[in-house]
């Protein structure tokens, strides 16, 4: 997910967009700048990359030998007050500082603070945030908050460590971020500071988006999310990362968690990690279904839809519980809670004979063969499919929550819509879990950079859709790409739109209809010309895995991710990355004309890409042939020769490249 409404409506709205672009780019006839705009020393001139290779950053795309990264560790006691819809927490932060730089202060991230009627994002979205989210009343209508604003955290302290003494923190609030300025720098090298704060804030109704209260028909659910203050990144690339939260995502330290969540004795609570406690919020039954759901390939109740409302289904009948929740190696949590979920779970089979849960809460109504019950079985089938193709997942537990918030990832939780059933559950599921390889394992920067979290994950769930019970939801149409040789027009939208932003703007700088064509499509797309068109699939796949493993739970730029694709995948690529990346060029390759034995064919845009050309002879025969896109190096026209008379000719006859006018692409010799 990459803005503030659900992630998922781009798939919902894309037949109808794919029509209108198709339509738009077969009438369209020029280049990227008119007809005779190619020009080879544009395209192929040297290239600098944003990010200098240094003792930080390799040659290769890898980290340097010098790499450092800082660490953010939190121990976390909340208490979810259901009758004032009000989070109570205190947090404790130890964050510890690798680089070599002293700091004289500290930066946090202050999400919910986006809910404040003064915060820059209700400025500026004008009101988006008070959109309401894909929920439902008892009455089964969308319900109308009353209000859709709030006060965001609201500090009863914050201090920090001076020996074994808390003193108050110097600390100055703006907007969405909070810094705190040190008596003392910080020195480097692995020096500490530890931070203590104590909070509350009102929970958002479903207007909050990604965190959230809502009604379902027999109670409520809570999706908690940025619920507390957050270490900022302090990186080499820039020193303190404080873009402000506006709608796009995040940047995160990674680091350990021990959180405890106490809430009313008859709520489930489900959150990121390892639950540490069963004994004290499970019963009997339900300890001995979750052991034998750890060696189960089927799904196994936990809690049966039939026990929703009994009370001795859970461990006692008045006062509270308290969850508590360990996590290793993440740069979030998250949680949900309800006192009616359905709560389901199987084994899953990593490499190397590890193990973890899939696991599924939900409320009785989203109850079906054909809508929650598979839940689990999706969760299961994506973490393993992308364990084994890209990166094994590195936790106990892959959540999913049907809820309010829909359409959201978080480390280890995803939360998705009370109604979602058939296609539609699996692909939201399929792409939501995607997440926890990016950017939850390779920690991108999403506010800057967001097609290197949306873009990289809706091309790894392409596959999920096209394989899962042979294929039986593909193929998914997110990359504007399918393997049945469909067109790939749709993304002509954003190249044939002179105000569309590139891949490499920030990601709130993208207008509000073309976030997901650019983040989404046109980033998925890249990689599947680079996987299928440039590369090949097995230098392609070798180079990716090891972006993957390189940068797990650290922070590579476009830089550090270009560079590794280059290095490892063996193909001088600077063309492409200005060409898709840096630019919205189009690529436009036409049939001039047939003499004879030979074919001139004509560049007519600035994009070049490795393109496929079918001959038809004229007795009879047919032959292919790829021309690289050294064709172009030197001129905008190339001359092929057959050796015998040609009856017609077509490029790219697959439609597997965003030719920008196809009308130029055929052409048949006079007889």
């Amino acid at each position: 997910m990459r803005d503030s409404t659900h992630c998922v409506a781009c798939l919902l709205a894309l037949a109808a967009i794919c029509g209108a672009v198709v339509s738009q780019a077969q009438t369209s006839t020029e280049g990227a700048a008119g007809s005779a705009a190619f020009d080879p020393r544009v395209t192929f001139s040297p290239l600098t990359l944003p990010d200098p290779v240094n003792i930080y950053r390799s040659s290769n795309g890898a980290p340097g030998p010098n790499y450092w990264q800082n660490r953010a560790d939190y121990q976390l006691h909340a208490t979810l007050d259901t009758a004032a819809k009000e989070l109570r927490t205190t947090e404790t932060i130890t964050y510890t500082n690798n680089s070599p730089d002293l700091l004289p202060s500290v930066w946090l991230r202050m999400e919910q603070n986006i809910y404040r009627q003064d915060s820059r994002a209700h400025i500026v979205l004008s009101g988006m945030m008070g959109r309401r989210r894909r929920g439902v009343t008892q009455q089964g209508e969308q319900a109308a908050p009353e209000k859709t604003w709030s006060d965001g955290f609201v500090f009863d302290s914050v201090q920090i460590e001076q020996g074994k003494t808390l003193v108050k923190a110097d600390y100055l609030v703006s907007d969405t971020r909070m810094q705190i300025r040190l008596p003392e720098p910080l020195r480097g090298h692995g020096a500490q500071l530890r931070i203590h704060i104590t909070y509350h804030y009102s929970i958002p109704g479903i207007w909050g988006g990604r965190t959230s209260w809502g009604k379902s028909a027999q109670g409520d659910i809570y999706d908690m999310a940025q619920w507390y203050p957050r270490m900022a990144v302090y990186d080499d690339l820039r020193g303190w990362d404080t873009l402000p939260y506006l709608g796009s995502e995040f940047y995160l330290e990674y680091g350990d968690f021990d959180y405890w969540v106490t809430a009313p004795w008859n709520m489930i609570v489900a959150g990121s990690g390892q639950l540490m406690n069963p004994a004290e919020v499970l019963t009997k039954t339900e300890m001995e279904r979750l052991a034998e759901a750890r060696g189960s390939d089927k799904t196994i109740y936990i809690r049966k839809p039939s026990e929703v409302n009994d009370p001795a289904s859970r461990p006692k009948q008045q006062g509270t519980l308290t969850w508590h929740f360990h996590m290793d190696q993440t740069r979030d949590v998250a949680w949900s809670a309800s006192p009616v979920f359905v709560w389901d779970a199987a084994r899953i089979n990593l490499p190397h004979g590890k193990t973890a849960l899939a696991m599924s809460v939900y409320p009785p109504e989203s109850v079906g063969a054909d809508a929650w019950d598979r839940s689990t079985e999706y969760v299961k089938d994506t973490v393993e499919r992308f364990s084994r193709k890209w990166y094994p997942y590195p936790w106990p537990a892959a959540i999913n929550v049907a809820g309010f918030s829909t359409g959201m990832e978080y480390p280890g939780i995803v939360f998705d819509g009370v109604p979602d059933k058939g296609k539609f559950l699996f692909w939201v599921t399929a792409h939501e879990i995607g997440h926890d390889w990016f950017p939850m394992i390779v920690g991108s920067n999403e506010r800057r950079h967001a097609f290197m979290d949306e873009g990289f994950n809706t091309f790894i769930d392409i596959e999920e859709s096209a394989e899962f019970d042979g294929g039986k939801f593909g193929p998914k149409r997110d990359s504007e790409y399918s393997a049945g040789g469909e067109p790939a027009d749709t993304i002509l939208k954003v190249l044939d739109d002179p105000s569309a932003p590139t891949l490499m703007m920030p990601a709130d700088a993208y207008p509000w209809q073309l976030g997901h064509p650019i983040s989404y499509f046109k980033g998925a797309y890249g990689m599947v010309l680079l996987r299928d068109q440039i590369l090949g699939q097995q230098r392609f796949d070798w180079a990716f895995r090891k972006y993957i493993r390189d940068w797990a739970f650290k922070h590579p730029s476009p830089s550090d991710f270009f560079r590794e694709m280059q290095s490892e995948g063996g193909e001088e690529l600077n063309w492409f990355w200005r060409g898709w990346y840096m630019n919205n060029w189009k690529y436009d390759v036409a049939v001039e004309k047939i003499d004879g034995d030979a074919v001139m064919l004509r560049n007519l845009g600035q994009l070049v890409l490795p393109t496929p050309v079918e001959v038809s002879f004229r007795d009879g025969t047919k032959t292919r042939v790829v021309l690289p896109v050294e064709t172009w190096l030197k001129s905008g026209t190339y001359t092929w020769s057959g050796e015998k008379p040609i009856a017609s000719v077509v490029v790219d006859p697959d439609h597997v490249l965003p030719d920008d006018n196809r009308s130029n692409n055929q052409v048949s010799a006079q007889e």
